[in-house]
């Protein structure tokens, strides 16, 4: 049986993904090792590795260094091994296929449009997905991990009532990706695929107690505690970008007033800086309103460069906004550090500073005096790395 052809949903036995795991995260180790490492008895470790042998989802790859006495032989995983990871935005797709290590073999991404529906972009993916399959890239994927820009019931596999997706409420995406693609497949909200990203291979790696906050079109906020993902009862946990900030503020696409997302989300930013360009109040966002008929996030943050006074202000009210909601978090969850990420941390040290600066001012000195609020490492691949580690959860037979 070809490697990728198992039935992953029977690995199950907790060495079983334990060894996995650590052949993922460890890279090729000896039995000894192997052995040293899992505290497990002998006899058990290598009755699992022959049958993870048998199903060729590993492989052994020579002796291993001289312990003293016999050579042990290195055991890694099965070099054909592949797992796609789909991180969608609001405008984007974004998909890279990787290894059984998570390394990447092919990404490819491309724009598109979420409120176009859930059988459009689903139709995308599988044709991003059939092109790599024809292109050798992969024989048959082991699992499939996907983020998508709305809240998630993750032990169903369904957005619920997203408010910038239409149609996607309750769309079976799990079970129509695991149909079309015969393997398991693994469905979180965009925050907490980058979240679990940053964690595993960015500036959070040695960090257990994690918030990372995704400002983009919408905003919301992945939690770790403990080293695993929170996620609440119904998998809402983190939807800050829904909490009011202000009484009187624009309506929000959720329906309610004055909500964060709906003072410095993307869309909201775009709105204010349309604003003070067509009021003459940033020559700088004017000049590119003239120029390209509209003005983005892109060109506020080129504007507060060039020292434009309303672009700089645009920033700093939205950080401050932020930074006012962290403050309430930290207090209540007192996490070891922040993460900012998503399309709006492009607005750089300006945003960043403003909301530690609020942090660091409304919350207590014990909970603050050794937080770090950074800038996400990962950037934009921060998604498609936590949806690949989801789904070589899923695949080694322990979903986060």
């Amino acid at each position: 049986m070809a490697a990728g052809t198992g039935d992953f949903g029977d690995i199950g036995g907790s060495t079983r993904t334990r060894l996995l795991r650590l052949l993922r995260d460890r890279g090729a180790l000896s039995r000894a090792e192997l052995a040293d490492r899992l505290q497990v008895p002998r006899p058990r470790l290598l009755a699992d590795l022959d049958a993870l042998l048998q199903e060729e989802l590993v492989q052994e790859a020579g002796p291993a260094a001289s312990r003293g006495g016999r050579r042990s032989t290195l055991v890694t995983l099965a070099p054909s091994l592949r797992f796609a990871a789909v991180d969608l935005g609001a405008t984007s797709i974004n998909v890279e296929i990787t290894d059984g290590r998570l390394e990447p073999v092919a990404a490819q991404a491309v724009t598109a449009d979420i409120r176009s529906g859930p059988r459009a972009i689903l139709q995308q993916v599988n044709e991003i997905l059939s092109k790599f399959h024809a292109e050798g890239v992969y024989e048959r994927l082991a699992a499939i991990g996907i983020g998508v820009p709305g809240p998630v019931s993750f032990r169903d596999g369904v957005p619920v009532s997203p408010p910038i997706m239409p149609g996607w409420d309750r769309f079976p995406v799990r079970e129509i990706l695991a149909r079309e693609h015969g393997c398991p497949v693994v469905v979180d909200n965009d925050v907490n695929i980058m979240c679990v990203g940053e964690r595993y291979g960015g500036v959070a790696t040695s960090v257990d107690n994690l918030l990372f906050i995704k400002i983009g079109t919408g905003i919301g906020c992945g939690i770790q505690l403990g080293g695993e993902m929170y996620r609440g009862t119904d998998g809402s946990a983190g939807d800050i970008g829904h909490i009011q900030v202000d009484g009187h503020g624009p309506v929000c696409s959720c329906g309610n007033v004055g909500c964060l997302e709906a003072l410095f989300g993307g869309a909201a930013l775009a709105r204010d800086a349309t604003a003070a360009a067509k009021a003459g109040t940033s020559p700088a966002l004017a000049e590119r309103l003239r120029a390209n008929g509209s003005v983005t996030a892109r060109d506020v943050a080129d504007g507060a460069a060039e020292g434009d006074v309303t672009c700089i202000r645009l920033i700093r009210d939205g950080g401050r906004r932020v930074g006012g909601v962290l403050a309430g978090l930290v207090s209540f969850i007192n996490p070891s550090m922040i993460v900012i990420g998503g399309g709006l941390a492009g607005l750089g040290h300006i945003l960043l500073a403003e909301i530690r600066s609020v942090v660091y001012h409304r919350s207590l000195p014990l909970a603050t005096g050794n937080l770090p609020v950074v800038l996400s490492e990962l950037g934009s691949r921060a998604g498609v790395v936590g949806a690949a580690v989801l789904a070589s959860e899923v695949a080694y037979g322990q979903p986060s």
